[in-house]
């Protein structure tokens, strides 16, 4: 798997695809038409890869940083913004993906656009909905992933535990340890 999904809304994963944000030079996971059609069918939003050309890759990565104003200026307090609002509202206006019941389950099917539409319409129910005050960005430096925080007394720190909670926790004993020995 070559995409991480620890936020357990596709939406705020899909921020994800540009790792370790406030690098100097951040990861971008999303830099081929593959790469989308890898995340699609790996977020098990789509059941095959929708076939992405340059122009998909080009709209999601304007999705996604559209969809991130909107989380910053959530997590700010200060007045969404309107190029952002206008663009996620516009992806959130195209098909949505075509969902079908078959003999063994569903099925997914559809374009990157629908996809994407898809992404953008979580968004609008997240940021405009109650969960918007939920939202809450990983407190592991160099992990810039946002999520809801659902936890009872709303102190989650991490965005998952079996990562960056993992890696703060073992960095934190690893420094008590070389203290105590010291």
């Amino acid at each position: 798997m070559k995409h991480a999904f620890p936020c357990g809304t596709l939406a705020l994963d899909f921020l994800g695809t540009l790792r370790a944000r406030r690098n100097a030079v951040p990861t971008e996971m999303l830099a081929a038409p593959a790469d989308l059609d890898s995340w699609f069918v790996e977020s098990r939003m789509l059941d095959r890869e929708p076939g992405s050309d340059a122009s998909d890759v080009a709209a999601a990565l304007e999705l996604r940083e559209s969809i991130y104003a909107l989380v910053e200026a959530r997590l700010d307090g200060s007045p969404l913004p309107a190029e952002a609002v206008a663009a996620v509202n516009r992806h959130a206006a195209r098909a949505p993906v075509v969902t079908q019941l078959a003999p063994d389950g569903t099925t997914r099917s559809g374009s990157a656009s629908q996809g994407l539409a898809a992404l953008a319409r979580e968004a609008v129910e997240i940021i405009g909905g109650v969960d918007g005050a939920l939202l809450r960005e990983c407190a592991r430096p160099e992990c810039t992933q946002v999520y809801l925080d659902r936890s009872r007394g709303r102190r989650r720190e991490w965005c998952a535990m079996r990562t960056c909670g993992n890696r703060v926790k073992a960095a934190a004993f690893r420094a008590r340890h070389r203290t105590t020995t010291a």
